[in-house]
């Protein structure tokens, strides 16, 4: 690595936002044709940092050079002239815009001011076949693509502009896992043509496959620059938090089976997305689903909380039968789906206006909100989940992931709910983060509340759950105490590669 010409450097960078020091010196060197994967817990700067080098932000000092000239891109497109593209978690793309209009959004190719649609569409066809997908058509609109789709948009974007560096932040968090590994093809053929990368991610597993060399940021700073991708996860983690491993898990507190299930879901179908599943939980256990994405496992979720209506089946809760989210949430089901940002939050809103929206009910007084008690209750709410920072009134947009996701799980810790739901608990959410919610489902657990999981990480699955279902192609294959599998078993099973024809859960 150290013989190819450096693209990329950032030298003690610093950058300022009222109140917090977001970079306090940070370093950064990226080769050309490498993989540079940038990691460091929620909060720890990588997202200004990504910023700065997008020309989204600006810096208040350090150096910064771009192919040996100082740099310091005023605008996104700036960024992009130099060379410097950056797709985000939440990819930019105009849903409502075709593919083409979306490749060449901004710089479309036009004669005499008029755009060569023509032209266009066959430029952007070029660039998906250089990228291995010829089959994703110019003229399809974006809402029409999925995940994995769009992704490949954002590359293409990327490469009309003839980028030079590519940041991608958490690209795989929702691709599945042959996805990941096109993507992972992908990325190599643009690094072998000379193309830098830098990668965020906090999948070590992902890292330790793709990268090169490894940046970890903490609390704004640079704590170990130029790592080999392959350095043990215990150092990696050790370098994001002060502790030494990927998955902290509490300890396991036995649940009583014995007792009349808190949860029925009897014989569940949907057409096209799952058919057939019946399952139970009990009160105070913790019971996981493992299965790709795509194997219906969201689709599950959301038809038990009410939000999808079946074609055939039941769902009881504690003899409720559950027809609706709001019978679900009446009767004490709570739920934290997949897409915490469009689907659970409303970011422009307050921490303790999001907190309390499961329960507002409880804080009306003569046709008012109390907005004082709604704030002390979210504040007592806050300080359980250890909230940070505590301030319930700033925007809840304002936090990062894993603080995001305790206002999701707060909401229904407020709402005296007695069964949760939880899609991918931990989907961007850094290692330190993690092991926070971790306990909190734990504690959950051990006042008595049942939780039904979801989530593509196999050791997470493992890890909290007392009972682990696992789930392909819409049905539920496999059932067994947590402690009788392992991940190979697991992987095994969801990936097709050992379980005979018509074999029964």
């Amino acid at each position: 690595m150290s013989k190819l010409a450096t693209v990329l450097r950032l030298t003690d960078v610093v950058k300022t936002f009222p109140g917090v020091r977001a970079l306090d010196g940070v370093h950064l060197e990226v080769a050309e044709g490498e993989v540079h994967c940038l990691l460091g817990q929620n909060g720890a700067g990588k997202s200004t940092l990504i910023k700065i080098l997008a020309g989204v932000h600006h810096a208040d000092s350090g150096e910064l050079l771009w192919r040996g000239e100082p740099f310091a891109p005023a605008t996104p497109q700036a960024a992009m002239r130099a060379g410097i593209a950056t797709i985000y978690q939440e990819l930019d793309l105009v849903d409502h815009l075709s593919v083409a209009e979306n490749v060449f959004l901004g710089h479309e190719p036009s004669r005499f001011g008029f755009t060569r649609r023509r032209a266009t569409a066959a430029a952007t066809r070029r660039i998906l076949e250089s990228l291995g997908h010829p089959e994703i058509p110019p003229g399809r609109l974006i809402k029409d693509l999925p995940a994995a789709g769009k992704q490949i948009v954002s590359m293409a974007r990327a490469l009309s502009h003839d980028a030079k560096l590519i940041v991608m932040d958490e690209p795989s968090a929702v691709l599945a896992h042959d996805e990941v590994e096109n993507l992972f093809r992908i990325i190599r053929e643009l690094t072998a043509n000379g193309i830098a990368v830098v990668y965020i991610s906090h999948r070590l597993a992902e890292i330790r496959e793709i990268g090169d060399r490894v940046t970890v940021l903490k609390d704004g700073r640079t704590t170990a620059a130029g790592l080999s991708a392959r350095t043990p996860t215990r150092e990696l983690v050790g370098k994001m938090t002060g502790r030494a491993f990927e998955y902290v898990f509490p300890p396991r507190v036995s649940t009583d089976t014995r007792t009349e299930p808190l949860l029925t879901v009897d014989r569940l179908s949907r057409a096209g997305e799952f058919a057939d599943v019946s399952l139970t939980v009990h009160p105070g256990e913790i019971v996981g689903i493992a299965g790709l994405v795509g194997s219906g496992r969201s689709e599950l979720l959301e038809t038990i909380f009410g939000a999808r209506r079946p074609d055939t089946g039941t769902v009881t809760l504690d003899g409720h039968r559950i027809t609706g989210v709001g019978t679900a949430v009446r009767h004490g089901m709570g739920m934290a789906p997949e897409e915490r940002k469009s689907q659970a939050l409303l970011l422009d809103e307050p921490v303790f206006k999001n907190m309390t929206l499961a329960s507002f009910a409880a804080f009306a007084r003569a046709g008012f909100t109390a907005a004082r008690d709604e704030q002390a209750a979210a504040r007592r709410t806050a300080d359980d989940l250890d909230l940070r920072p505590r301030d319930v009134d700033r925007p809840v947009r304002t936090l990062s992931g894993g603080n995001q996701q305790k206002v999701v799980v707060g909401r229904w810790l407020l709402g005296h709910t007695r069964l949760l739901l939880l899609d991918e608990p931990t989907r961007g959410v850094d290692v330190g983060a993690r092991a926070e919610l971790y306990q909190v489902v734990h504690d959950l657990a051990a006042d008595g509340v049942g939780v039904l999981l979801v989530s593509s990480e196999v050791p997470e699955v493992l890890g909290l759950a007392d009972r682990v279902l696992v789930m392909r192609e819409g049905r539920l294959i496999r059932e067994a105490p947590a402690g009788d599998l392992d991940e190979d078993t697991v992987l095994d099973l969801v990936m097709a590669g050992s379980l005979m024809e018509g074999e029964a859960a």
